[in-house]
């Protein structure tokens, strides 16, 4: 799956996170995404030829992933979120950050608040 970088279309518009470029793993397939996911600002794409993304997975990474997903099918979503907070620590992954805070979200916490861009 190709690397796509996004920008917000005015830049001055945007948060810290889409002011400057910000990466993000999509398939061909998928539409573009259209909004900053942090403020909703426009955004626009351009594939990055110079990353490529690696598809082996560790068996720490599939251990983590088995994990998160036991915790999530069992409704324990404040467990899974923070170990996929620290697994992304970790491991700089984008995607398990989101999936924390998705969980952090189902688990009741209100992230606007907690994770502020300010």
């Amino acid at each position: 799956m190709p690397i796509y970088e996004y920008r917000a279309k005015i830049p001055s518009k945007g948060c810290s996170f889409c002011r400057n470029w910000f990466e993000y793993i999509q398939s061909t397939n998928e539409a573009p995404l259209v909004y900053c996911p942090k403020c909703g600002n426009e955004v626009k794409r351009m594939i990055s030829l110079c990353h490529a993304v690696v598809t082996d997975l560790s068996p720490e990474h599939k251990r983590t992933e088995e994990k998160i997903a036991e915790y999530e099918r069992n409704g324990l979503f404040s467990h899974a979120a923070e170990l996929a907070d620290k697994y992304s620590h970790e491991t700089k992954d984008n995607l398990f950050k989101e999936r924390a805070l998705e969980d952090y979200k189902k688990a009741g916490y209100n992230i606007d608040k907690t994770f502020s861009d300010d």
